[in-house]
């Protein structure tokens, strides 16, 4: 199989903030950070505290802009389209770039979903025209993880919190991506539920294997490293950035530091990274 070089792609992941759509995006961009790409990225978390699971409005994603070149910003019109139920498609497809790719989890288009997103009674973008314009890959995500984890001692929810490693595993294989990475990290965070750590890993790779023999695309897809000046990198999101902001200025002007906020996202990934800190005295 001969893979297609391109300067620049951007991906877009959508989906309700527990098929783990920031992790997913996250670890596809620590991955192609280690890969030598340049990149930005924009996490976008629901719109609503609590937002019924299924509707437009919880929906989560996450966009990431990477290339062989200078990336100056996430990007705006995706070239890649990955959604794991009818919303996330419903909010995101006027995002995606004519003849762009749209993967989806065929799941999450049941009679149900379609209901939550707010479609009409028989209507489905999976069948309709609604995709025409887009080269569509349609995927029984969850039944597919499902099957790879049928003599995994878990259930079925816990199984199905596996899905996004199954996609993500499915991406590492379009772009040509080494998977070595990510297993280190479930390794480590799941560190104390091994039988957990595995499954992930077993549906990540499951996920790449799945690329390499359902044919669906004659050709993968290779994103060059950028030529970025030598030396020590850090990867950050802009919470973890706000943190730091604060106490440094904190620090340069002499005052104490104070932080409270609502325990939701982003308030909370600045509250954990403050308190890493707190030798500087912040409260």
């Amino acid at each position: 199989m001969k893979n297609q070089s391109v300067d620049r792609v951007i991906i877009l992941f959508a989906g309700d903030s527990g098929d783990g759509i920031q992790l997913t995006g996250s670890q596809f961009s620590q991955t192609s950070a280690f890969h030598g790409n340049d990149l930005k990225t924009f996490p976008d978390f629901p719109a609503e505290i609590r937002a019924p699971i299924g509707t437009v409005a919880g929906v989560s994603g996450f966009q990431i802009h990477f290339g062989s070149k200078d990336i100056h910003t996430p990007g705006d019109e995706c070239d890649v389209l990955v959604v794991m139920n009818a919303a996330a498609l419903k909010k995101n497809i006027s995002r995606l770039k004519p003849r762009g790719i749209v993967i989806t989890n065929t799941s999450g288009f049941d009679k149900r979903n379609l209901k939550l997103a707010g479609f009409e009674d028989g209507d489905n973008p999976l069948s309709d025209s609604t995709l025409a314009n887009y080269v569509s890959i349609q995927m029984d995500v969850t039944k597919l993880t499902r099957a790879c984890l049928k003599d995994f001692d878990l259930g079925t929810k816990e199984k199905d919190r596996s899905k996004n490693m199954f996609v993500l595993g499915f991406i590492y294989w379009m772009y040509n991506r080494n998977l070595d990475k990510t297993i280190e990290f479930l390794n480590e965070k799941f560190h104390k539920k091994i039988e957990t750590a595995n499954a992930n890993i077993a549906a990540l790779k499951a996920g790449y294997a799945y690329g390499e023999t359902s044919e669906t695309f004659s050709n993968r897809f290779e994103v060059k490293p950028a030529k970025l000046p030598s030396g020590s990198y850090r990867n950050a999101i802009g919470n973890q950035l706000t943190a730091i902001g604060m106490i440094a200025a904190a620090e340069k002007s002499g005052l104490s530091l104070f932080y409270g906020g609502y325990p939701i996202t982003p308030a909370s990934d600045i509250l954990h990274e403050i308190a890493r800190y707190k030798n500087f005295g912040v409260k």
